[in-house]
């Protein structure tokens, strides 16, 4: 009897151990259409975490059991699920169409199918973004998404870009469009993210796809994905890129000594020229200061990510270290970041997704003077004849009344620190097939410090014995979304949406200190002798919103889509605390249309949207009455209060209506990609601080004051021109172009007590006295610029030309006239800031293992006032500072006759030729090929790796425009700004040439 059971369960387990035999898979993955291998399909095996990817050249190999089943899944293609059937050898042929239609794309607060949009968005993958080096994520979105405007920043590291989706919008508050990470808001700027941890970017526009952000969407939305672990075996991955970097300089060229020096003896009266060491010597003294200043920089750009996991939990972590040494001396950028994603699913109807982000911003700041390097005189040294640095106005400098800022910079110095972390707690419940609760929680904290020393013997510092400088500030923010989604099919009918409630405030502190008077070498505010200031203060907001959204389609042909969003903020009176916004979208799947017969197209989509997103005032209580308690209003060393703002507590919601159509198509199985959309945004009620009498010593107001319109088209195109097994080659362009039109203004009293619209005059946000002012006016575009007009160079004596104009009552011209008396000339409305069109274009090259890839970016209209020529362009007004040399095209004026660019120069010059006006108004246009990368995919099948890629790129390689400036994309203001202007002292852009390496095992 025991040898009968022995024998039987000798043969059950003889049919387990042959149920469970494995076997080593190897095969192929390649394009059914093109036979082109596919590189990164994921092979699982069904039921598992146990799985695969193919390498470069579409090869895997797995171990499974003999009767297992694989499912091999690849965005664009329909997923396949096949038998191993004890097979060793099984090559897959992938099936493109319509599964590149259910690609799922990450809108606000949740995915769609790309079918299924009504919206205008755009998507950029995290590859798409890595062409550049850069730490700010703004910045690699230049040139990547049709309608969207990228003002870069400057070369200086670290600088962040500033992003204008279709058009500004608004008067007073940020141009910015709202950043959204990971499903939280976290304002108008990316923030400290490391670009290796981005999957995807996705750009909201229009109304159907920001509406559901209300008070917050009104410059549209940029929803961040970051990557996420996938199942299946650990991965390490390292990205690294390093190289150098240096300065380009443009169009702009300084004289050297012996150029100034004729530039000078040139001179109509060069005989009263009064420098003390005026003389022919000079010619032969020609000290560099670009080249005292600037270097090669050196950069790098590393990141490690593990990840991994079973279908219970998985992780993604990634190390990251951006470091970059300035191309102008003494500034030394360094950032550190840290990020953990975790998925835990303990049960079917439960998955918990907590993550943890860092990242620390280190800069040490001793950096040479950009301003020195175009207008320190070539004549003068730092260094006397023995090699030491010459003392501030020293006797020896043909510019005596300057300082000679290297001798400062012995002793001083600054640097800054922030600390930036956010804290996630979010998880999902499944309560039934159709119904998901979900709920987002995140904390934010961020550490600001800076530190500056100013020594005693410095020329800042010997009027107060030295200053030391110590400012800290911290904030967090917090933010809760609740939602609950639901997604139900029956029949012909799908029908999705989510209803919510989130809350989102902030709180942040600062604490400002200088103190004077110590000795030389400490850097703590223990040891000066006077307190000079203290300052310090609090500042806090809070908004809350329910929200819902739904979206309907029918038969996969009629979709439709409608949001709701009601917002309350703590900036606004009980007389319009909360504010309503709304979208209807629908949609039309053309080629699903059983009557639709073109077989080439995969598919054409048209679509429609109208819709409101809104904005509110940049402070944080405009509708209050306040005083403001300080030490400007104490008397006699005694407390005191003075009013500062009066309130309006009936301040309405900036609301901005945008309508809007679009079509999309593939064609050619996917290989052809097009897209176009037109767009109106009407905004209301704008916000602005509105001028009044100061008697009672507040200057302005918070009111609505008006209206503007912006209108414009995007389009896109792009298409896989060669496509076979050893080459593909792919080219893709995308454009924009807006108009913007102030429509209507706030009216006032004029003298006869009569209600009429009298025009704004504003600066062009540079700060700088007698830079260009613009005008608001309705009619007109917001960045207009209002200017006397140059006229260009009398022939017969040289002088300077402007025109004056007379109109009547109504503005219409009648006449026209020159003159050379600037005071007498007339201001008029001149040309405007924005392009008229601008985007980007791009080809990659794949042979073999072998990519190549050049990405361009452009614009077309648009003016630049030039501030720097009025500087260093100025016709012998300015004698102490160097001065540009004349363009090829220009020329000078030199006697009767003369057709020239430019006027008579004198010493000392005050014909007011280089006053602001359009002589320094220049077109904008310009073609940059912003990077050109070659890359090589190193065979693996050798080595005990998935992936080995070199790659050498050059970044920012070459512009072509006819600016005279250093570059015609004008660095960012403070904020993100879009200025239109810059100083005389500009950091030039920067160009780099890197070394990538990618590897992950």
């Amino acid at each position: 009897m025991k040898q009968i059971v022995l024998t039987t369960y000798f043969l059950l387990f003889s049919i387990i151990m042959l149920g469970q035999t494995t076997v080593e898979v190897s095969g192929k993955v390649v394009d059914n259409d093109t036979g082109i291998p596919i590189p990164g399909v994921n092979i699982i095996e069904k039921g598992t975490t146990n799985g695969t990817m193919t390498d470069f050249d579409g090869n895997f190999v797995l171990e499974a059991p003999a009767n297992a089943t694989l499912v091999i899944s690849y965005l664009g293609y329909t997923t396949q699920e096949i038998n191993i059937n004890n097979r060793s050898e099984i090559d897959i042929a992938l099936q493109q169409g319509a599964a590149a239609l259910d690609e799922v794309v990450v809108v606000g607060y949740g995915t769609q199918k790309r079918e299924s949009l009504t919206g205008a968005l755009e998507t950029v993958g995290g590859t798409e973004l890595r062409d550049i080096t850069s730490p700010s994520v703004e910045n690699m979105l230049n040139g990547k998404a049709p309608g969207v405007y990228v003002a870069p920043g400057s070369g200086q590291p670290g600088s962040r870009g500033g992003v204008v989706i279709r058009g500004q919008a608004t008067l007073s508050g940020t141009t910015s469009p709202l950043w959204v990470v990971d499903g939280v808001i976290i304002g108008s700027d990316a923030g400290e993210m490391d670009p290796d941890d981005i999957e995807s970017i996705t750009i909201l526009k229009d109304a159907a796809s920001t509406a559901i952000y209300g008070s917050q969407g009104a410059n549209g939305v940029i929803v961040v994905t970051t990557k996420r672990a996938k199942m299946g075996e650990t991965t390490v991955s390292l990205s690294s890129n390093i190289g150098f970097n240096e300065l380009t300089n443009g169009n702009l060229e300084m004289m050297n000594g012996t150029e100034l020096y004729d530039y000078y003896a040139s001179f109509s009266n060069s005989d009263q020229i009064s420098f003390p060491r005026w003389n022919s010597d000079l010619r032969n003294s020609n000290f560099d200061w670009w080249n005292l200043a600037t270097r090669n920089g050196f950069t790098q750009d590393i990141n490690v990510s593990v990840q991994g996991g079973s279908e219970t939990l998985r992780s993604y972590l990634s190390l990251g270290l951006y470091d970059e040494q300035g191309a102008v001396k003494g500034y030394d950028y360094t950032r550190y970041n840290f990020r953990l994603n975790t998925e835990y699913r303990p049960t079917e109807w439960l998955t918990i997704k907590p993550s943890l982000t860092g990242s620390l911003r280190d800069v040490e700041d001793r950096q040479y003077s950009t301003t020195a390097m175009y207008s320190n005189l070539p004549w003068d040294s730092p260094y006397d004849d023995e090699g030491n640095l010459v003392s501030h106005r020293s006797s020896s400098w043909v510019n005596s009344a300057s300082t000679n800022y290297l001798y400062d910079l012995q002793w001083n110095h600054s640097s800054n620190k922030n600390y930036q972390f956010m804290g996630n707690m979010d998880f999902d419940i499944k309560l039934t097939n159709w119904l998901t609760f979900s709920s987002v929680n995140s904390y934010r904290y961020t550490h600001y410090k800076a530190n500056g020393y100013t020594d005693p013997r410095s020329n800042g510092g010997e009027s107060v014995g030295g200053r030391i400088t110590d400012y800290r500030s911290e904030s967090t923010r917090r933010y809760t979304n609740q939602i609950l989604r639901f997604d139900q099919t029956w029949s012909k009918h799908d029908l999705q949406g989510l209803i919510a409630y989130e809350f989102n405030d902030y709180l942040g502190a600062s604490l400002d200190a200088y103190g004077t008077g110590f000795i030389p070498g400490f850097e703590v505010l223990d040891v000066v002798a006077k307190p000079e200031r203290t300052k310090g203060g609090i500042s806090e907001w809070a908004v809350q919103s329910v929200l819902f959204n739904t979206n309907y389609a029918y038969d996969r042909k009629y979709l439709a889509q409608i949001s709701f969003r009601r917002d309350g903020a703590s900036n606004f009176g009980e007389n319009a605390k909360y504010g309503n916004f709304f979208s209807v979208s629908g949609g039309w799947n053309i080629h699903t249309e059983k009557w639709f017969r073109a077989k080439q197209i995969d598919a054409l989509k048209l679509r429609a949207a109208y819709g409101s997103v809104g904005n509110r005032p940049t402070s944080l209580y405009p509708q209050y009455d306040l005083y403001s308690v300080s030490s400007g209003a104490s008397y006699n060393e005694q407390p005191g209060a003075l009013i500062s703002q009066i309130g309006n507590n009936d301040l309405t919601w900036e609301k901005t209506y945008t309508s809007g159509i679009g079509v999309d198509a593939t064609a050619f199985k996917n290989r052809l990609r097009f897209t176009f959309d037109y767009y109106i945004k009407n905004t209301e009620n704008i916000l602005y601080r509105v001028p009044i009498t100061g008697l009672t010593g507040v200057t302005s107001i918070w009111q609505n004051i008006g209206e503007m319109q912006n209108k414009g088209f995007e389009f896109g195109l792009g298409g896989d021109v060669i496509q076979n097994e050893n080459l593909i080659w792919s080219l893709d362009l995308n454009l924009g172009h807006n108009t913007n039109e102030l429509t209507q203004l706030y009216k006032t009293k004029d003298a006869n007590g009569n209600y009429i619209v009298r025009p704004i005059i504003i600066s062009d946000g540079l700060g700088i006295a007698g830079s260009a002012q613009r005008m608001l006016e309705p009619g007109r575009p917001v960045d207009t610029y209002y200017l006397k007009e140059w006229a260009g160079v009398n022939s017969e004596n040289g002088l300077p030309l402007w025109y004056q104009v007379e109109r009547d009552d109504e503005g219409n011209e009648l006449s026209r006239t020159t003159t050379s008396n600037y005071s007498e000339a007339t201001y008029e409305k001149t040309g405007k800031v924005s392009p008229d069109l601008f985007g980007g274009f791009s080809t990659a090259i794949n042979y073999k293992q072998f990519d190549l890839s050049a990405m361009f970016g452009f614009a077309i209209g648009g003016k630049i006032y030039n501030y720097s020529r009025q500087e260093y362009d100025s016709d012998g007004t300015y004698t102490d500072r160097n001065q540009m040399k004349l363009r090829p095209d220009w020329s000078r004026w030199e006697k009767p006759g003369d057709i020239a660019t430019h006027p008579i120069a004198r010493y000392n010059n005050q014909d007011k030729a280089n006053a602001p006006s359009t002589r320094f108004l220049e077109d904008g246009d310009f073609l940059k090929l912003r990077s050109l990368t070659l890359g090589y995919n190193v065979p693996t099948s050798i080595l005990s790796i998935d992936n080995l890629r070199v790659s050498l790129s050059g970044e920012n390689l070459f512009v072509i425009t006819d600016y005279s400036g250093v570059d015609p994309e004008i660095p960012a203001g403070s904020g993100g700004a879009i200025m239109g202007s810059t100083g005389p002292g500009v950091y030039p852009s920067t160009r780099k040439y890197m070394f990538g390496l990618n590897v992950s095992f």
